[in-house]
C-alpha cells in the first residue's frame, strides 16, 4: 500500500499517473468479526467498558451476558474461519 503525505506531481507521473484515491479498499463491506469476552461478569463488563472508553466497541453493541451451562459451549465456524485466541490476567481498574 502506498501513502502520501502531500500530492507530488512529479511522485505520481514517475508511478505511472497512479491516483491515490484508488488505493482505497474497494471492498463495499467490513469483514464482521466476533468477539469473545469470557471470565467473571465483573472482568467481561470492566473489558467491555475499556474497549468502549478506547472507542472501539459502543457498550450498546455487546450482548447482554450469558451463563456458560456445565456442559460448556460449542463454537461453530463458517467455512475457511480461523481463531486467535489471547488469555491475560485483568488488570483491577481499582487499584
Amino acid at each position: 500500500m502506498l501513502c502520501f503525505t502531500r500530492q507530488d506531481l512529479r511522485v505520481l507521473q514517475e508511478l505511472g499517473g497512479l491516483n491515490p484515491l484508488r488505493l482505497a479498499n474497494t471492498n463495499p463491506r467490513p469483514e464482521r468479526l466476533r468477539h469473545l469476552v469470557i471470565g467473571s461478569p465483573e472482568g467481561v463488563r470492566d473489558t467491555i467498558n475499556l474497549l468502549h472508553v478506547l472507542r472501539y466497541a459502543d457498550q450498546a453493541t455487546w450482548s447482554q451476558l450469558v451463563t456458560i451451562p456445565s456442559s460448556g459451549i460449542l463454537i461453530t465456524p463458517e467455512q475457511g474461519e480461523v481463531f486467535s485466541l489471547l488469555r491475560r490476567d485483568s488488570q483491577r481498574l481499582d487499584q
